[in-house]
């Protein structure tokens, strides 16, 4: 049985396209894997939020010597990694904000990124401990940022997510893109596609 962690990254609760193709990807993949469980986080309605100097601090103190402050402190950020490692798959909907991702995401991501949890540095450098979860990332983009397009070197959101989850360890990660979505649905459309496709070929 196979476990999913659903991340939705778009504060837009009624026309995301990145949540059309969270729903759709969820939807094929428990057609083509009968029985999987999957679990959600909402980070665009629900954004964790900001870390503030108590909540670090409380990082870098060691477990037995947290206060209980500290304790409730981390207690979101114990859950975001808790659900992580419980996953075999996570699917991430990130709509690229400003050339990057939505500030909700990235408040995800600094409560994930845990030194002495999910990562760690060694005297061979920087060490994640989240391998072995394979990881979809389903962007939407109004413009179009693809490698032909004159705009690539305007798209930090791949490469920010690419460094930061494979930091972590999660480097078999896949991107599906709808890209110029200001412009009409054919991107939406072409992505959904690619979605059934990537579906359908790793269930054969």
């Amino acid at each position: 049985m196979t476990s999913m962690l659903l991340i939705n990254a778009s504060p837009n609760p009624e026309s995301s396209v990145t949540r059309d193709m969270t729903a759709h990807f969820s939807k094929l993949w428990l057609q083509a894997n009968p029985g999987s469980e999957i679990s959600s986080r909402d980070v665009g309605l629900n954004p964790p939020p900001h870390l503030d100097q108590g909540t670090i601090g409380a990082y870098y103190t060691p477990h037995d010597a947290r206060t209980d402050d500290q304790k409730d402190q981390l207690e979101l950020s114990d859950t975001i990694v808790e659900e992580v490692m419980d996953a075999d798959v996570i699917v991430i909907g990130s709509p690229m904000h400003n050339f990057g991702i939505s500030s909700g995401l990235k408040t995800w991501i600094d409560h994930l990124a845990r030194v002495g949890v999910t990562f760690s540095y060694t005297e061979n450098g920087p060490q994640g401990h989240l391998s072995g979860r394979k990881v979809y990332v389903l962007t939407a983009r109004g413009g179009n940022y693809s490698k032909d397009s004159p705009a690539t070197n305007m798209n930090i959101q791949e490469p920010y997510l690419r460094t930061l989850l494979g930091f972590l360890g999660l480097d078999d990660v896949q991107f599906i893109n709808a890209e110029g979505v200001a412009g009409g649905m054919d991107g939406r459309d072409k992505a959904l596609s690619d979605i059934a496709t990537v579906i359908t070929r790793e269930a054969a």
